[in-house]
């Protein structure tokens, strides 16, 4: 396991490796994609973050938008982000 120093700068900061894309959906850069070798454990990283949760909210509404989880699902998980946030806060 690499020590916390050997990471690069942009380890976990979610706007560097999971930024917005121009049609509104948030995509991996290439050199994070295919070149990082620590890209798995950066993202849960950066989702593990309060701006994580927020992430993943989003991405709960548009699968509820595109009718892939029924309204029960959809409140689970947004149940599990938001417990998930406050364990953050404490």
């Amino acid at each position: 396991m690499k020590n916390q120093d050997e990471f690069p700068d942009c380890f976990g900061d979610l706007e560097k490796i999971f930024p917005m894309g121009s049609k509104g959906l948030r995509e991996t850069p290439e050199q994070c994609f295919y070149h990082c070798p620590v890209k798995t454990k950066c993202l849960q990283q950066a989702m593990a973050t309060k701006n994580g949760i927020q992430v993943e909210e989003e991405i709960i509404e548009r699968s509820t938008k595109a009718g892939a989880i029924s309204f029960f699902e959809r409140w689970s998980r947004k149940k599990q982000a938001h417990r998930r946030g406050l364990k953050m806060k404490k």
